[in-house]
């Protein structure tokens, strides 16, 4: 598995992948947060915190992890090395968990240089300091959970094809649909629906966002995450 761990990350910064993604994530959430005059800019907001970057940040992984994820089988089964792969003595499992963890990796690299955010509304709040540390550290908990949910979705759909063009389409229909579509379906049916919506990711992100660890909410991450990380084993199985 750390062998696997060691060449995904060796192939994704030996890539433009890495910086692209890093560097797409940190200018998007710049322009929106300090630059553009819109509704999330923090200086325009009035108070101090990361809401903003919190709703932002979803919606650009919806497209910026499908990227990193859709070479990860796709190009091992379009270049035939995954069954080279599958002979050397590590087994299926280790080999989806090293990938998994490498992507992983990669995303958790690009949210690290937005805590400078949080060093700067920390001295622009008034008076200095005066911020919700639980809000924002149980926010970016929440952020890598969902990172960990859309990575597993994205190794999914990349063994779907050969064309990463094609795994990455999927990956980015599959993540929105677990992100949204079962609260646009809660919307269309109307009341008494809130079931619906914790079939979803986006309610279980703002769980916990708001500051509390919810073990339903924990549970729920881990779950999906293993759900796909064990029908993506089983899809390599048969293959």
């Amino acid at each position: 598995m750390v062998s696997v761990f060691k060449k995904e990350c060796n192939a994704f910064f030996a890539s433009p992948i890495a910086y692209l993604v890093i560097g797409v994530f940190l200018l998007i959430n710049g322009l929106f947060l300090w630059v553009l005059k819109d509704n999330f800019n923090i200086l325009n907001a009035g108070f101090a915190d990361l809401n903003s970057f919190f709703y932002v940040s979803p919606w650009l992984f919806l497209f910026l992890i499908p990227a990193i994820t859709m070479k990860s089988f796709a190009d091992e089964y379009n270049t035939g090395t995954i069954e080279l792969l599958k002979t050397t003595p590590i087994t299926n499992w280790q080999i989806v968990i090293g990938k998994f963890l490498a992507a992983l990796f990669l995303v958790v690299i690009a949210i690290l240089p937005t805590l400078t955010y949080v060093y700067t509304i920390y001295k622009l709040a008034n008076p200095v300091g005066s911020i919700d540390i639980g809000v924002i550290v149980g926010s970016y908990i929440g952020l890598i959970f969902l990172a960990a949910a859309y990575t597993s979705i994205g190794l999914f759909a990349s063994t779907l094809s050969k064309n990463q063009i094609v795994a990455f389409i999927v990956s980015v229909f599959c993540t929105f649909f677990m992100f949204y579509g079962f609260d646009a379906i809660a919307a269309l049916l109307g009341s008494n629906t809130y079931w619906i919506k914790l079939m979803g990711i986006n309610e279980h992100f703002k769980s916990i966002s708001r500051g509390v660890l919810d073990t339903r909410d924990i549970i729920y991450f881990l779950s999906v995450s293993a759900s796909f990380l064990f029908i993506t084993k089983n899809k390599i199985d048969h293959e």
